[in-house]
């Protein structure tokens, strides 16, 4: 994100000395730069000032990162996977957002999991690629080595690849904390159509910097309460001959994580609350990319907010059948009235997962049912993966089973009743 910060205390000319302060005529110890950069210096960077030499360990040990491994959809099928059945409520409490993930589809580009947290979690870093953590329910405080930011519902919270933070939920949410969460082997960003050639977010973008929230920061040691020389273990997500090609290590450190008392640059973590995307509408249906927030490398991120739908006075405001003959669409549903998609079963807290390959669109006598309506009420995070994905255990153990026939379910059900089927005019998929 290449609009630039700087926080705390940082000298006036980068890789420069930068001191502690003295004790009379003798100079304070060195600060430790640190460049946190992508793409070997040649894409946008921050320097974070350190106390402690920001490499030093005192231990390592595996970390067995939950279970990473797919299946294949074949046969290829449309599938409905209900999220709010992955976690019980007894162990709500005990589990956090970042070891108690569970993994509901990924490819070699990104994946796609879910937690519903009530514990906090351990530091951890994950150094495979950004995240986007969407922010479905709850509240929590997310500390980072660039400060911290108090986050709840509706707030997508990027952290860009190797930042050091963790997860504390707020006990006193109305609700647990549900995050899901999507990882990616690159990094996260607007879309470059958002951007000028020097990283501005342009007037037709429906986002703007104003609305991105830095964290609040420099935040130390003894800022939560620890002491700066406590031992702490960082748990860390990187490359390795694991399901998924993923592994996990623990690094222990002789410090406390938050070290850092200053930085700036155009590289760090930010949050954007989908209640400030402004949807961009038209007489007749807008394609998907409209709805676009992010992307990374081979995946699109999209969100469908409440809006005012297509006026043209033929407009028929539901999307038309559509085969996404180059990606898998995974739409999970967040809020509106999704109840009424009879024979679907579709409602709060699904994922629609349709390959490639496969048309799909609204149900039987949904088209029809639409005309006239001029505003949807719906909330829905959809990914988009040009690579296709497959079904990690938390896909498997909470698909339907049922969705790939419920587009012949309401055909008959239309039959029966002489008529159109009841069903939703909201939906994209």
């Amino acid at each position: 994100m290449a609009h630039y910060q700087a926080v705390g205390s940082i000298p006036p000319k980068r890789h420069t000395q930068h001191r502690r302060p003295g004790t009379g005529d003798a100079p304070g110890e060195l600060y430790y730069e640190e460049l946190m950069g992508e793409e070997g210096f040649s894409s946008d960077s921050s320097l974070l000032y350190h106390r402690n030499i920001p490499s030093t360990t005192v231990g390592a040990a595996v970390w067995e990162v939950p279970d990473q491994s797919t299946t294949p959809n074949h046969p290829l099928t449309p599938r409905h996977l209900r999220l709010h059945d992955l976690f019980d409520a007894e162990a709500v409490g005990s589990t956090d957002v970042v070891t108690g993930r569970r993994l509901v589809l990924g490819n070699g580009d990104v994946r796609i999991s879910y937690a519903v947290a009530g514990a906090p979690s351990p530091w951890y870093r994950n150094g495979i690629g950004d995240e986007c953590v969407y922010v479905e329910r709850g509240a929590a405080r997310v500390e980072t080595v660039f400060g911290a930011f108090e986050v709840g519902e509706g707030d997508y919270v990027i952290l860009p690849r190797a930042t050091t933070h963790r997860w504390i939920p707020v006990a006193d949410a109305d609700e647990p904390l549900r995050a899901y969460c999507i990882e990616a082997n690159s990094h996260i960003a607007p879309p470059k159509r958002y951007l000028s050639k020097y990283g501005q977010l342009l007037e037709h973008a429906p986002y703007c910097e104003r609305d991105l929230r830095q964290p609040v920061g420099p935040l130390l040691a003894e800022d939560v309460g620890a002491s700066p020389d406590e031992q702490t273990d960082v748990y860390i997500k990187h490359r390795g001959n694991g399901p998924g090609g993923v592994v996990g290590t623990i690094h222990t450190l002789p410090f406390h994580p938050l070290d850092v008392v200053g930085w700036d640059g155009c590289l760090y973590p930010y949050v954007l609350n989908v209640r400030d995307f402004e949807p961009i509408t038209g007489r007749i249906h807008q394609p998907p990319p409209v709805h676009q927030v992010f992307e990374g490398w081979n995946f699109v991120i999209c969100n469908f907010v409440p809006r005012k739908v297509d006026y043209h006075p033929l407009a028929i405001p539901v999307p038309y059948y559509h085969s996404n003959v180059d990606s898998d669409e995974i739409m999970f549903y967040v809020d509106g009235d999704y109840e009424a998609r009879k024979g679907s079963g579709i409602g709060k807290g699904s994922v629609s997962v349709h390959p490639g390959g496969h048309p799909h669109g609204p149900q039987p006598g949904a088209t029809e049912g639409s005309i006239g309506v001029e505003a949807f009420d719906e909330l829905a995070v959809m990914v988009d993966t040009f690579r296709p994905l497959e079904l990690g255990e938390g896909g498997l153990a909470v698909d339907d089973g049922l969705y790939a026939m419920s587009w012949s379910k309401g055909v008959a059900a239309r039959d029966a009743a002489g008529g159109p089927a009841v069903g939703s005019p909201h939906s994209e998929g």
